[in-house]
């Protein structure tokens, strides 16, 4: 039973989730960072006011706080272009570059001389004319 356990944790998928899930977090404080100190104050300065919570109405003696909920908006959609372009776009970009092509596969047919049919590469008779085909390419 341990060792059907063990197997499951050093499997790749399960350490690997959980390193992503480490760097995520320590992540989050570096991306909370840019929004709070740098782009919240950004947006202060061209729109003139960078806090929200001091939005509210009240309908039938509910109060609902409505400043809370853009705030919650506002850093989630600054959070998330600090992310597409500060993280996404530069690690496929990354991705993209380090990949290679792959090597193009050796081909498994060639053409008859005699009758232009595709005959496989190793065939030394045409299957359509039965004209005799020697080597490899023809």
């Amino acid at each position: 039973m341990l060792s059907g356990f063990k197997k499951f944790i050093l499997r790749g998928n399960v350490v690997d989730m959980a390193v992503g899930v480490v760097i995520g977090a320590a992540f989050g404080g570096v991306v909370t960072a840019l929004t709070t100190d740098l782009l919240t104050p950004l947006i202060a300065a061209i729109v003139g006011k960078p806090d929200f919570s001091a939005l509210q109405f009240t309908v039938h003696g509910s109060l609902f706080p409505l400043g809370h909920f853009i705030n919650a908006v506002v850093s989630f959609l600054l959070i998330a272009t600090a992310v597409y372009f500060f993280v996404v776009t530069p690690v496929n970009a990354l991705v993209a570059r380090m990949r290679k092509d792959p090597a193009p596969a050796d081909p498994t047919t060639k053409k008859c001389p005699e009758c232009l049919s595709e005959i496989p590469v190793d065939a030394r008779r045409c299957a359509h004319c039965t004209h005799p085909v020697m080597g490899k390419a023809a």
